[in-house]
């Protein structure tokens, strides 16, 4: 058994601009200034209501709580109007299909919900490649280890088998508490430097560097 478990938004995809411009609308809606970009890159990676908690850690839950609805309705809008784009990062295709074919299995554990992870997948045709597919609906938010645990149980993987790919250090630090291997990706939201502190065994800079690393 080899398992190879990858974060989505940051990591699969680029889907920066949506999630911004949803972060933005729901403290509009609450007529707050919004956090830089930055901020909100840094973010990504957590559940919606850990990502509020982070830009606004002054306010209460239930604030917090209607913030992330109006994210969800911004986000959800936008979707249905047509304008999300989470397109793949070039070259992972060739990579998820690559390691596909070499007979890893594939998962996926990611701060998304369970719809807004299917439409990603389907969208970008990968759907079909992954056999589990862990998300913040059905787990406590990264950095607790629970989505890899789930993702090691359906995929019949012992940790050791495993390894987490992602591009924050949340991610790397889920890996690190499950006992499973980590590599860090460069094209996402944390420096290297970050993702390297956090406990990941490399970071690489390009799918095709990261093929070359899971398959030598």
């Amino acid at each position: 058994m080899k398992l190879a478990v990858f974060d989505c938004d940051g990591t699969l995809v680029d889907g920066q601009a949506p999630i911004c411009e949803a972060m933005e609308a729901a403290f509009a809606a609450f007529s707050l200034p919004a956090p830089s970009r930055g901020a909100i890159r840094r973010a990504v990676g957590l559940s919606l209501p850990q990502a509020i908690r982070q830009l606004l850690p002054e306010s209460d839950a239930a604030r917090q709580d209607a913030m992330a609805e109006a994210y969800k309705l911004s986000f959800r809008t936008a979707r249905e109007q047509g304008r999300v784009a989470q397109p793949l990062f070039p070259g992972i295709a060739d990579t998820l299909r690559a390691l596909h074919g070499a007979g890893w299995t594939l998962g996926v554990a990611t701060g998304m919900s369970d719809r807004g992870l299917a439409f990603c997948l389907d969208a970008n045709g990968i759907a079909g490649l992954f056999v589990t597919l862990q998300t913040a609906d059905r787990h406590p938010s990264k950095p607790h280890p629970a989505m890899l645990e789930q993702a090691l149980a359906e995929a019949g993987a012992l940790p050791s088998e495993a390894v987490m790919i992602g591009d924050t250090a949340y991610d790397i630090q889920m890996a690190t508490t499950a006992h499973v291997r980590a590599i860090g990706v460069d094209w996402g939201y944390h420096h290297p430097r970050e993702l390297l502190a956090a406990g990941a065994e490399a970071v690489v800079e390009s799918p095709a560097q990261l093929a070359e690393h899971l398959l030598r």
